[in-house]
């Protein structure tokens, strides 16, 4: 700890806390009745670029330029982040004539950034700037200029880049959605661009893809005498066997609770058949439905399976939770 390190108490922590966030709350607030011409004519632009959307900025500037770029890139906008002092020694050479330039900087006067405003001027590359002031160099040379400026600062000291980063960061998510929307963008295409994440596999992953078949599909005839059932149930290990008829149609499904059910009511289960005790029917799914619908199915009817059936209610497979469990979609 140096000299000037000050205890705070408490109470003094939160309300510096919440001086904060209410300073970016404003910064952010005081965005939206500057939103006009500007705004639009930024979307036209990008939307009509037929490369990729280079977002370029230099220090906080250009942490916020990588995540507007990641966001643009997850929501179906190509864009990716180059550093402005990498790109006057051989980096500008990634940016092509069918791409869009989206540069950051709050002063609008970074030496880097107008180091290689005349070489994108000089290729026909349309140039979007985001700065805090209107009469900047980076702004005048701009085709498209979206103003950033906030009152002040979230630092106490007014220097450390907090409220515009904040203003900065809201605007570029501004864009991306609004671009998301123009696209017609939609929860699948986001999937795609997601194949690792949770939400990629709850909209990607069907049932067919996770659903027991062929040799693995516990079912029997509605003839069959219980004891046989129980072997098929034990045999896939499913706690559960489908009733079928001679064309693979269902007919009804037996668990693990209907046994419980067989042995309270005293049964005779070496006698009884499977199609006297089995449960009519039984909850199906169709095989190209989302996996995360047969999760809701399970959810609302209190299951652990479900029929997977075609058109005509034959038999084509089984899903388990365990299944959904081990795929991660629940």
């Amino acid at each position: 700890m140096n000299d000037h390190t000050h205890s705070l108490d408490a109470e003094a922590l939160l309300a510096l806390g919440r001086r904060v966030l209410e300073v970016e709350r404003d910064a952010i607030d005081a965005l939206c009745p500057r939103l006009g011409a500007a705004f639009t004519s930024a979307c036209e632009v990008l939307l009509h670029c037929d490369g990729r959307v280079v977002v370029t900025g230099m220090g906080k500037s250009g942490h916020i330029g990588g995540k507007i770029a990641a966001t643009l890139a997850s929501t179906g906008t190509p864009a990716f982040f180059v550093h402005p002092g990498e790109a006057s020694h051989g980096d500008l050479g990634m940016i092509t004539r069918q791409d869009t330039v989206l540069a950051l900087s709050y002063s609008g006067e970074t030496a880097e950034l107008l180091t290689i405003v005349p070489l994108i001027k000089r290729l026909g590359i349309p140039l979007i700037a985001m700065t805090g002031r209107l009469d900047s160099t980076l702004a005048r040379a701009a085709d498209v200029h979206l103003d950033i400026g906030v009152a002040q600062e979230a630092c106490p000291l007014n220097l450390a880049p907090t409220a515009s980063t904040t203003a900065t960061l809201a605007l570029g998510d501004a864009l991306a959605v609004a671009l998301l929307q123009c696209r017609g963008f939609t929860a699948s295409d986001f999937a795609r661009s997601h194949p690792g994440g949770v939400l990629g596999r709850r909209l990607l992953l069907t049932v067919a893809d996770l659903m027991h078949r062929g040799e693995r599909l516990p079912r029997v005839a509605p003839d069959a005498p219980l004891t046989e059932a129980l072997l098929e149930m034990t045999r896939k290990g499913l706690g559960m066997t489908a009733v079928v008829d001679a064309g693979q149609h269902v007919l009804g499904v037996f668990t693990d609770g209907d046994l419980r059910r067989v042995l309270d009511a005293g049964a005779d289960v070496r006698r009884v058949s499977i199609g006297e005790v089995m449960t009519g029917g039984g909850k199906r799914i169709a095989a190209e439905r989302l996996a995360a619908e047969a999760v809701n199915l399970m959810q609302q009817h209190q299951i652990t399976a479900l029929l997977v059936t075609g058109d005509d209610g034959h038999l084509v497979g089984v899903i388990h939770m365990h299944d959904l469990l081990r795929a991660g979609v629940v």
